[in-house]
């Protein structure tokens, strides 16, 4: 019988002006016996400070700290750099902001280990507490990755609780041009599919927080996003073939 490849895991939260519920998330995916890194993207000196009092590194509770404010996509990818590392093969991100449902996250980590080279998302389950503006946007953004993957594989590409085999997403933050802000949570998915990694989901309880603090730029990120799509979309049609032949090629 084959060996089964090493499987180690953690869990990454990006924050940016998030840190009320940093300590309780912290202390929950500690209880899953995680090793945790927090990613401190630029924050002010007041939240930095919160933010370094959970930095243990003897709990397996680390700070890393972007000295000025880069988006979530490159808090995230600071994190995942970070994993790689101290050498997991896996890592779950997870929001700062106390959005997720984290009674989920062990069946997230057996997805995870049952399928070592899949993308475990997942698919948001919103209570009326969802902005009905966000509500509108994440459709077309669904669409949209319809079209870029040529295939209903991924039905949310925006939740940003999953969780990443290392190996192949690291390559592709490495090598491919990624968005820094909230372009990254789709844009990863999509090139990650291109690669040939399945995505298998899970429904996910997601509600926003009374006086939640929104990261989201209407305008720029919305260009930005728009401008994402454009991209994707015009490489589809070269990428998918080249899928295509990668999954067929894994299968004989």
């Amino acid at each position: 019988m084959a060996e089964q490849p090493e499987f180690i895991i953690g869990a990454i939260i990006p924050t940016y002006r998030h840190v009320t519920r940093l300590p309780e998330i912290v202390g929950r995916l500690k209880a899953l016996g995680l090793p945790v890194l927090i990613v401190d993207d630029g924050n002010a000196e007041a939240e930095a400070a919160a933010i370094r009092e959970l930095h243990d590194p003897a709990a397996r509770i680390r700070v890393l700290r972007r000295h000025a404010n880069g988006g979530k996509g490159a808090a995230v990818k600071t994190g995942l750099r970070g994993a790689r590392e101290l050498g997991w093969t896996h890592a779950v991100q997870v929001d700062a902001d106390g959005q997720h449902d984290l009674g989920v996250a062990q069946a997230l980590i057996d997805l995870a280990q049952a399928n070592p080279r899949a993308v475990i998302c997942g698919v948001p389950v919103y209570d009326a507490s969802i902005p009905k503006s966000r509500k509108v946007g994440r459709h077309i953004t669904h669409f949209w990755v319809r079209v870029e993957t040529m295939s209903n594989e991924i039905s949310d590409s925006m939740c940003g609780f999953r969780v990443y085999p290392l190996g192949e997403t690291t390559v592709v933050i490495d090598r491919e041009m990624i968005g820094d802000r909230m372009d990254f949570d789709t844009e990863i998915l999509v090139q990650l599919n291109w690669r040939g990694l399945r995505t298998i989901e899970m429904p996910v309880r997601v509600t926003y927080p009374e006086g939640n603090v929104s990261n989201f730029r209407m305008w720029s990120d919305n260009v930005q996003i728009s401008m994402m799509h454009t991209r994707l979309a015009l490489q589809a049609p070269v990428r998918v073939p080249i899928r295509m032949l990668r999954r067929a090629s894994a299968k004989r």
